[in-house]
């Protein structure tokens, strides 16, 4: 993953999730809680989850590390920000789906935060990469090239996924 550092995450951190990516896991998704999407990005997020799981979902435009909402959180979170976001996570100490870069797991601070816990982490590994809209001020960037040049998996906490590795289909 040479050079991930160099791409325009840092500048443009808004990389909205398709549907496709979160329909791919509805199963996984429980329908009998309050589920908390808290990075808005276009609004769309919410609204998916939302008719995936037919009940309540908290989607509002307010501080994720100032607020505690929801049973379970379920988001594509800035990667700009990823190891502020899985450190609050931890201390909010509940059951979350999140996407994030494959490499990820293998960084110092995710391994500190999770690697003694005594509930393992649980990865999801989607059948091909999911190709995140790219938005520009707000705006779907109508030079995207639709091709995502590296792979993110959904890292599960709590969940009590079937096995710790699932291989969508």
């Amino acid at each position: 993953m040479a050079g991930f550092h160099t791409k325009t995450f840092a500048v443009y951190d808004d990389y909205m999730t398709p549907a496709s990516a979160w329909q791919a896991i509805a199963q996984f998704i429980p329908k009998n809680k309050t589920i908390w999407e808290p990075f808005v990005g276009d609004g769309t997020s919410g609204e998916i989850i939302e008719a995936i799981v037919d009940g309540e979902v908290i989607h509002e435009d307010i501080d994720f590390f100032e607020n505690d909402m929801g049973e379970i959180i379920i988001s594509n979170p800035p990667f700009a920000k990823k190891k502020e976001v899985f450190t609050r996570l931890k201390e909010l100490g509940k059951p979350f789906i999140m996407i994030c870069p494959s490499p990820m797991l293998i960084t110092k601070y995710f391994r500190e935060l999770f690697c003694e816990d005594e509930s393992p982490i649980q990865i999801i590994i989607p059948r091909k990469r999911i190709q995140f809209i790219k938005m520009i001020d707000g705006v779907s960037d109508p030079e995207q090239k639709k091709k995502c040049n590296f792979d993110c998996y959904y890292y599960c906490w709590k969940m009590d996924l079937p096995r710790d590795i699932v291989w969508l289909k």
